[in-house]
């Protein structure tokens, strides 16, 4: 079982990681990397909360 530290580190690397993407798909006016981007920000989030 991992712990919050854990948790909230890979949460902190998800959300920037899609952040990046979406920001690149945006970019790129390139829907698929956009939406990855926003379901990437959002698992983020929710390791983010679960280490808390």
């Amino acid at each position: 079982m991992k712990d919050s530290k854990t948790d909230k580190s890979e949460g902190m690397i998800d959300r920037a990681a899609g952040k990046a993407k979406e920001a690149l798909g945006k970019a790129g006016n390139d829907r698929d990397t956009e939406t990855q981007g926003k379901a990437q920000t959002s698992k983020g989030h929710a390791k983010q909360a679960k280490g808390i």
